[in-house]
């Protein structure tokens, strides 16, 4: 039977004998006992741990942190096979869905260093809910959501720092050993190494951790406001160890908002400052203001000018699909837009670059089925179509983009030693 005791160990909750191998926190709010429990991503024994927990059938429900996108994607494992590139291009989402995937890439290297399916306990979460009919509750924040309100948050000189590290992840092949993963569970450790980390990176701390332990703690506060007639009463959340305390502190937290404003505060995307999108229209009008007087001071000088613009811009983007391993035409067609696409802020060297690759080396089935495992090496994402694609969109941008700069800073040299 369903409510059948498979477990003869006694009630768990809040019993904390029976959860001392796993770092943990047991919160009562209202009428509903929540069992925290902190895992790490990548650790058999916490696969373990959850599904023990599950199988004393001592819960009503079960939270997960986990957003739809990433909940289908451990659903669907095929998910990649849907995807419009070309719209995710168009979209302006390359860069993030680039991010993605190498955030993936470094958990499922993890993974199979130590054999182990990258958010074994969250599969297994998921999986022992539907054996057993649990409602599963997905708290956690839209993944773009965050990135964006990373990116938003620090400074643009920080920023580039943040696409190293994330090509630092993709590159690096160093071994890390599974005993230093389990330590990351202790609550002293995980105390002192983000706070560490909150006093040098508070920029990045604060949308990538400490929003999310605010949001997790909201939705769980919302998903039990949704029965409001028959509340859930013993709920087991499953997160990583590194949420555990914050998202304790602000469960317990009662600051009199709502939960409805909180959650609105959390998803919503700063937009850009007006003034900087201001910058690339001034950039466009000074260089060609540069054309213009190049030209008042004769021929010679004009042409000039014009052919710096369009070797900085040509050979940089050119480099950068090159640097790709792009299509060879692709690598031609970049040299020829970069210059003209320059001049047209809403229309990125990048996209066209990828455009071209796209026609060129349309993606096949078993690139988009073939992504997920690619992307973990290095060499996988030149190899694979389809992440090759977003590096010739990302290398074409910024190759452009410093020629802009670098043609600019020419073309007002020449202008004033004329």
């Amino acid at each position: 039977a369903k409510d059948a005791v498979i477990d003869p160990t006694p009630d768990i909750a809040p019993n904390p004998d029976v959860l001392s191998e796993e770092p943990y926190e047991i919160v009562e709010k209202a009428d509903t006992t929540y069992t925290i429990l902190g895992t790490a991503h990548v650790s058999q024994t916490s696969a373990d741990e959850v599904a023990r927990l599950l199988e004393t059938n001592n819960y009503d429900a079960v939270a997960i942190e986990l957003d739809d996108a990433r909940f289908n994607s451990i659903n669907n494992p095929n998910q990649f096979a849907d995807i419009d590139l070309f719209k995710i291009i168009k979209d302006g989402k390359a860069g993030a869905f680039a991010a993605q995937l190498a955030l993936g890439s470094f958990q499922q290297r993890l993974a199979e260093q130590f054999g182990v399916d990258a958010g074994a306990e969250m599969k297994t979460a998921i999986r022992v809910a539907k054996e057993k009919e649990l409602p599963i509750l997905k708290i956690d924040r839209d993944i773009g959501t965050t990135l964006k309100r990373v990116y938003a948050n620090v400074p643009w000189w920080q920023r580039m720092g943040i696409f190293g590290g994330l090509v630092a992840s993709v590159l690096s092949r160093e071994e890390i050993k599974e005993e230093d993963i389990e330590k990351l569970k202790e609550g002293d450790m995980l105390e002192s190494t983000f706070q560490e980390f909150a006093e040098e990176s508070q920029n990045i701390f604060l949308p990538l951790i400490s929003e999310r332990d605010e949001y997790m703690a909201l939705r769980l506060k919302q998903e039990s406001s949704k029965r409001s007639s028959a509340p859930f009463e013993n709920i087991l959340v499953v997160i990583g160890a590194g949420h555990l305390k914050g998202l304790t502190e602000y469960l317990k937290k009662d600051d009199g908002m709502s939960v409805t404003e909180g959650l609105t505060r959390l998803e919503h995307v700063p937009t850009s400052r007006q003034w900087w999108k201001i910058i690339p229209w001034l950039i466009t009008a000074i260089i060609i203001v540069g054309f213009v007087i190049g030209f008042q001071r004769g021929p010679e000088l004009g042409w000039t000018i014009i052919r710096d613009w369009v070797l900085f811009n040509g050979v940089l983007a050119a480099l950068g699909a090159l640097i790709a391993t792009a299509h060879p035409l692709t690598i031609i067609g970049s040299f020829f837009a970069a210059p003209l696409t320059s001049l047209n802020p809403l229309v990125g060297a990048g996209y066209a670059g990828a455009g071209m690759e796209l026609w060129l080396r349309k993606p096949k089935v078993s690139d988009f089925e073939a992504l997920r495992s690619d992307v973990t090496d290095w060499r996988g994402w030149w190899r694979n179509r389809v992440s090759r694609t977003l590096l010739v969109f990302i290398f074409v941008t910024l190759g452009s983009a410093a020629g802009t700069y670098l043609a600019g800073f020419r073309i007002f040299g020449r202008l004033m030693g004329s």
